[in-house]
């Protein structure tokens, strides 16, 4: 699949998540990285985002909480090129109500390349990286090339299914179509 770029400026739009019994740990990390932060657009699911504006004292862009739909949002955030950087401090020992949305955000941080810390010691390592204050030219693949080449396929497969289904009536004799035939 042929690639291309998007851009990511010096300031990154940034989206914190995590699961409740994560948010500590999340807050703690904010605490410690909040002069860093307040240079970047924040994005959180409900919660979260809540905390957030009161630790860092800015306004944070908040979406619903994750079992509403928060991951979710933030997930279309990132496909949209409306997100440059995910913190998701998740459990993993806790089952989720909404463990597929979870899933999904995952995945689109992956498939849309953009970095994706799930604990502490990632954030510290990605957070402090000279790239985090810098502009930075992400590589991902080309999806509007790919979506046309499946939209030909699928043009090209119901012209050969209509042309068939056509074939297949003009196979049929006309005596064949009359009361009598039983059909």
């Amino acid at each position: 699949m042929k690639s291309t770029t998007l851009p990511m400026g010096t300031k990154k739009h940034i989206a914190l998540v995590a699961h409740d019994s994560r948010k500590d740990d999340l807050l703690e990390w904010v605490r410690f990285n909040r002069l860093s932060l307040i240079q970047h657009e924040i994005y959180a699911t409900g919660t979260t985002g809540w905390l957030l504006q009161r630790e860092l004292g800015i306004e944070v862009h908040r979406m619903q909480s994750g079992p509403l739909g928060g991951d979710l949002q933030i997930g279309a955030k990132i496909a949209e090129g409306e997100i440059d950087f995910l913190v998701f401090f998740w459990d993993p020992l806790e089952a989720q109500p909404h463990d597929p949305d979870v899933k999904a955000l995952l995945r689109l941080a992956v498939l849309w390349n953009i970095p994706a810390a799930t604990n502490r010691a990632s954030a510290d390592f990605m957070f402090s990286s000279p790239l985090m204050h810098q502009d930075y030219e992400r590589i991902v693949p080309d999806y509007a090339t790919y979506q046309r080449e499946r939209e030909l396929r699928m043009a090209q497969f119901v012209a050969e299914e209509l042309q068939s289904a056509t074939t297949d009536i003009s196979d049929v004799a006309p005596a064949d179509l009359t009361p009598e035939s039983g059909q």
